[in-house]
């Protein structure tokens, strides 16, 4: 008698800017599952927050948003309930709305098993300012930075361009403090540009990120597990323009990557220990794909943010990594299925022993 496929709900889409984004990695997911292992239940989200049970993520963009999509929310009297059943749920929700510890906290409360960091460490991943907060008092290196908040900015311009230009010197980013994939991301070499990228930013977030720009390499490590991680080899990206910006990653492809990079092994084992330090500080769980920066001048490393759901596209570098560390796109999804059924059933065996 065959044993049974394991239901997984693959959920994709979302309300965030990284929508389409996330199709093209649910896609290669798909692709790279073991049909014969696993049943996938595919589930595409709509930019206003609908639901709908499709064929595939393989289905075009167009016929995706046709028919008819539900809710979850019982004040919603329109909603069109249909039962979606898995034996767990797989997000491949980048950005808010999924990689944020929301999504998390509905499966939570569903208590079901999922793939993936739980609430807390999604939540404070997500926010590149918490996130940098909480490094600091671990002692673990991060780039030089100011945070800024919306009302900052409209209440006190001029005092706010004139800090940024005390405190940094040209160039510097600006970026969104809660959005990935570089959108919303400016690189500013003149101080006239400054005021046009905080606007950029603002628009996608009330939080944004002032950060010294690091001149040396990018690097990138994949961390896997739950109370004992482990990490990847690092790979380093060479970015095609000034910055692996969103046209880049997932328009033109034209960064060339070395995985894994070309690195003395006592760097490489303090990114991995970086990374694995980094992964705990933030209570993390399942995955993340650190990112850091090796200085030019000095050979510093600097960890500039982890990622609970990093891009999974077929060049994507969280599954690239695991591949050059000895460890297959199929195999390495079944051990992120594993990690989420783990990390349920101890959570289960807690509620379990409490007895009030």
């Amino acid at each position: 008698m065959k044993p049974r496929k394991i239901k997984v709900a693959l959920i994709f889409g979302g309300r965030s800017a990284e929508h389409e984004i996330s199709l093209v990695s649910a896609t290669s997911i798909y692709k790279n599952l073991d049909k014969k292992k696993f049943e996938i239940i595919s589930i595409y989200i709509n930019r206003k927050g609908g639901w709908r049970v499709v064929e595939s993520p393989l289905v075009p963009p167009s016929s995706l948003k046709k028919g008819r999509f539900f809710s979850f929310l019982p004040w919603e009297k329109k909603a069109i309930h249909e039962k979606v059943s898995a034996d767990i749920y797989f997000p491949v929700l980048h950005g808010p709305y999924g990689e944020d510890g929301t999504i998390q906290g509905f499966f939570e409360m569903a208590g079901v098993p999922y793939v993936g960091a739980a609430v807390l460490g999604s939540a404070v991943a997500m926010d590149k300012a918490i996130t940098k907060t909480i490094l600091k008092m671990k002692k673990v290196p991060v780039v030089k930075h100011l945070i800024l908040l919306e009302e900052q900015w409209k209440k006190a311009k001029d005092s706010v361009l004139s800090k940024i230009k005390k405190e940094f010197c040209l160039p510097i980013f600006v970026k969104p403090a809660n959005l990935g994939s570089s959108v919303g991301i400016t690189k500013v070499k003149k101080p006239t540009q400054i005021s046009a990228a905080l606007r950029i930013a603002f628009f996608y977030d009330r939080k944004v990120l002032v950060e010294e720009r690091i001149k040396g390499r990018e690097l990138e490590c994949s961390v896997l597990g739950n109370e004992n991680p482990e990490a990847s080899l690092p790979g380093e990206l060479i970015p095609f323009r000034e910055f692996y910006d969103y046209s880049d990653k997932y328009i033109e492809g034209k960064t060339t990557f070395q995985m894994p990079a070309k690195l003395p092994t006592s760097i490489v084992k303090k990114i991995q220990r970086l990374s694995i330090e980094a992964f705990k500080a933030i209570d993390c769980s399942g995955m993340a794909r650190v990112d850091f920066f090796l200085e030019e001048k000095t050979n510093k490393i600097f960890l500039s943010e982890l990622n609970t759901i990093p891009g999974f596209t077929e060049i994507s570098m969280y599954p690239k990594l695991w591949e050059v560390s000895g460890l297959s796109y199929p195999r390495l999804l079944e051990k992120l299925i594993q990690l989420g059924f783990e990390r349920q059933k101890r959570k289960k065996r807690g509620e379990e022993k409490f007895i009030p």
